[in-house]
């Protein structure tokens, strides 16, 4: 419990009085927000916002987990060291194809391909790692079964550790990054939005990864209701790091924003989201607490393919919260409303983890 409240207190810390001066040199560099022409016009007031704020996001996070465990003379976990491997790999993806866009002043950064390639290699090797590098009580990581509350022993795709297995597992590791990084990434259209969203789902995550500690099998022993996720403490200590670092953020990141979060933050807090489901083996059950980005995603989905099946949109305009940008609504009251549907949904998967544990509590 030590670990997780100096972990969130100083990510909190550093994020909230690190992001002014981080802006400061930004707007000395010129490092502004580039704002698509066939977006909401509202957005043209954000042009020449700051941007790239995912550094101080990352930044605050990694020095926080660094100290922490220096501190209390802890050593870190792989499983820990995993997801923000994760986390800084796919940042920095995300600031090369930030950084591509603000000196060219358009939309166009990376080249889709050079892109997907960064991603798919930072997500292989996180996945190699997960699936052969053991935990701190000789435990795997992970089994590369797809999980809900816990492994779902039919759905085993690494058979046994055979080769096609673990280029199974790497698919199906690289189809849960890509598609938490593009989450975060299309809810990140509005100040704040993306930011508390993945506040909701790391601190959700904050007390499944504690409970799974708490609730952990003892060594060489498995029965129905404990768990056996790696370093489960640690998981959290990397979520509580996570939050502080987002909630220091959000206080400039918020309507009006004074600075961005860019690809930078979106693709590595993308990551880091996707890392926690594998590292937690809870992979189904994080679509259900971050609902909201996987309803936003569909937005779009739904979108392009009613565009080109019938050359009509569903929405005004997507993703979803722009949407209801053209409909009139605020940007604020969006924001907030947004959050209470994401809080809703984080609180809703919360609660299946939790009866599944009851059994547990009762005995």
């Amino acid at each position: 419990m030590k670990a997780l409240i100096i972990a969130g207190a100083i990510a909190l810390v550093l994020s909230i009085l690190g992001t002014p001066l981080y802006i400061r040199l930004l707007v000395r560099k010129s490092y502004g927000q580039f704002v698509r022409d066939d977006g909401p016009t509202s957005h043209a007031t954000k042009r020449g916002t700051p941007t790239m704020g995912g550094v101080a996001i990352i930044l605050a996070t990694l020095i926080a987990y660094g100290l922490t465990h220096l501190l209390l003379g802890q050593v870190p976990s792989t499983s820990a060291l995993l997801v923000l491997f994760l986390m800084t790999g796919l940042g920095v993806v995300g600031f090369l194809d930030d950084f591509l866009k603000i000196s060219r002043q358009r939309s166009l950064g990376l080249r889709a391909r050079d892109k997907l390639i960064g991603q798919v290699l930072v997500a292989t090797l996180f996945a190699i790692g997960a699936i052969l590098l053991p935990g701190p009580d000789g435990r795997p990581i992970t089994t590369g079964h797809i999980s809900f509350l816990r492994d779902i022993p039919w759905l085993d795709l690494a058979f046994a550790g055979t080769a096609v297995g673990l280029v199974l597992f790497a698919l199906w590791a690289n189809f849960l990054v890509a598609a938490w990084s593009n989450g975060v990434n299309l809810t990140d259209g509005l100040d704040g939005l993306a930011t508390g969203a993945t506040i909701i789902f790391a601190g959700v995550y904050v007390l499944i990864s504690f409970w799974q500690w708490r609730q952990s099998c003892p060594e060489d022993l498995v029965y129905p209701n404990c768990y056996t996720a790696a370093a489960p403490l640690d998981t959290a200590v990397v979520c509580s790091a996570i939050v502080g670092a987002c909630v220091g953020f959000l206080w400039w990141n918020t309507s009006p924003a004074k600075i961005f979060m860019g690809d930078t933050g979106s693709l590595a807090l993308g990551g880091a989201l996707a890392g926690i489901t594998i590292v937690s083996r809870t992979e189904l059950l994080g679509a259900i607490i971050g609902g909201l980005f996987v309803i936003i995603s569909l937005s779009v989905i739904i979108q392009v393919t009613s565009f080109k099946l019938t050359r009509k949109r569903v929405f005004r305009m997507a993703p979803l919260q722009h949407h209801f940008e053209l409909k009139g609504w605020n940007e604020v009251t969006i924001v907030v409303r947004f959050w209470i549907v994401a809080g809703i949904l984080g609180v809703s998967g919360l609660g299946l983890f939790y009866i599944d544990a009851i059994p547990r509590v009762v005995s």
